[in-house]
């Protein structure tokens, strides 16, 4: 049993020592009704049969490069070089774990500083972190950091916000206390949030491009922001955006996070992903996460190390600005890795490649009868109303192989202004021919 490490021989001096009779003995003091029920699971099986169990359930699934694929909203289908995967899995830094100890973690700690300058030059920000968990739980950690910052509590969030990034500020929110004020579901990207901002609002935030795929100009929110004191969090889900969309930092925006899934992680079924977190300078000792920076050693030599590290499990962890323990080392690995082989002119041409795949995909199906394109200024993603039940066009085109979009329905599901609309995003990874293959099939269900 090479996953066991413990043989019953183990065991029982392990028991012998603690005077323990049996394992039921050592748990005696665990109320029978807090154990949880056997679980019904197969009896075990050999290494071939395992295998072959596991592919039949995992051949069930239908994975993003089978076929027309659409789907966007925080998760996107890019191509990822072969030389990510191949970097990211060296041993040296597939094991790697913390950088506590920098006289044996100089490689860890330069990747990060790397990918901390990547993300800060890429939003407009002075210094951005080491990365967060995912987008959600980084824009959950800027609405707490704008509280400390302001000392205020209340947060203003924009109807184009991506409902999976408010339900995580709320959560983090509403628990000390703070009142979350979201604007109604804004389609079109013309909602007024400087007027809902008032002394007591600690930060505002929008995502740009927004959830229906909006491009938004975030400076006269920054402005009216600014006037009341409060801060501009800026959201951005499609990381590959800022290679064509000015930066969030040129327009004024205070804190940025975002998701990094776009570059260099594939889509993995839905994780593991990395959080974006950046910021001005100013604001930098009330970030959260972890943060490295640049150095000289006892020989004068350039050297890397943690910095600024106020987290909960330090010796001053009282002052913490965050209860995130880690950050997605391996993740922002293979975003430096990808971000570095682009460049920045490579970067813009992923961008162009994007916002053509969409143009042509938004031109085609919009000719189709009774389909209606909402989204007037997008980068990669849009939306359409449909004459239709979007979640039942989504099925139905399924089964003619076309992965779809999301259908507003799923994101709002208490909304039945939502249940027409659907949310697709086409990357330089769609083909001609899977926008004629969406085209003849929304035109065969409709």
């Amino acid at each position: 049993m090479r996953y066991l490490p413990l043989t019953s021989g183990d065991r029982r001096a392990m028991l012998e020592r603690i005077g323990a009779r049996n394992v039921d003995e050592l748990f005696r003091d665990v109320p029978k009704d807090a154990l949880n029920a056997p679980i019904d699971l197969p009896a075990h099986k050999g290494e071939l049969e395992v295998e072959r169990l596991l592919g039949a359930l995992a051949a069930k699934n239908r994975a993003a490069g089978a076929g027309p694929f659409f789907v966007g909203c925080g998760a996107y289908k890019h191509h990822v070089p072969a030389t990510v995967d191949h970097v990211i899995q060296r041993s040296e830094f597939l094991t790697s774990y913390t950088p506590y100890q920098p006289e044996i973690a100089q490689g860890t700690l330069q990747y990060l500083f790397e990918f901390q300058t990547q993300v800060a030059a890429l939003t407009g920000m002075e210094v951005a972190n080491a990365s967060m968990y995912d987008g959600s739980t980084a824009c959950g950690e800027a609405a707490l950091m704008a509280r400390r910052v302001t000392k205020r509590g209340r947060v203003v969030l924009s109807g184009g916000l991506h409902p999976h990034y408010a339900a995580v500020v709320r959560t983090n929110s509403e628990l000390l206390g703070d009142k979350v004020v979201a604007a109604p579901m804004d389609v079109d990207g013309k909602e007024d949030l400087a007027a809902m901002i008032d002394g007591d609002t600690a930060c505002v935030i929008v995502q740009n491009p927004d959830v229906f795929g909006n491009l938004r100009d975030l400076s006269p929110i920054a402005d009216a922001c600014r006037a009341h004191g409060a801060l501009l969090v800026a959201v951005v889900t499609e990381t590959v955006s800022l290679g064509a969309v000015k930066s969030p930092g040129e327009m004024g925006a205070d804190i940025v996070v975002g998701e990094g899934q776009s570059i260099g992680v594939g889509l993995n079924f839905g994780g593991p992903y990395v959080g974006l977190f950046a910021t001005r300078q100013k604001y930098v000792r009330q970030m959260p996460g972890r943060l490295c920076g640049e150095t000289k050693d006892a020989e004068g030599k350039r050297g890397f190390v943690l910095t600024l590290s106020t987290r909960e499990q330090h010796i001053r962890r009282d002052k913490a600005t965050s209860n995130i323990c880690t950050n997605s080392g391996l993740c922002a690995l293979a975003f430096t890795v990808h971000m570095t082989l682009l460049g920045g002119e490579g970067l813009r041409r992923l961008a162009m490649l994007n916002h053509e795949a969409a143009c042509k995909t938004a031109d085609a199906l919009a000719r189709i009868s009774g389909v209606e394109l909402i989204t007037k200024s997008y980068f990669n993603e849009f939306t359409l109303r449909l004459p239709k039940n979007a979640t039942e066009v989504v099925e139905f085109l399924a089964t003619k192989g076309v992965l779809a979009g999301v259908p507003g329905g799923r994101l709002w599901p208490n909304d039945r202004q939502a249940d027409n609309l659907l949310i697709i995003a086409a990357t330089e990874c769609v083909r001609d021919a899977d926008i004629d293959a969406f085209a003849a099939a929304l035109e065969e269900v409709l």
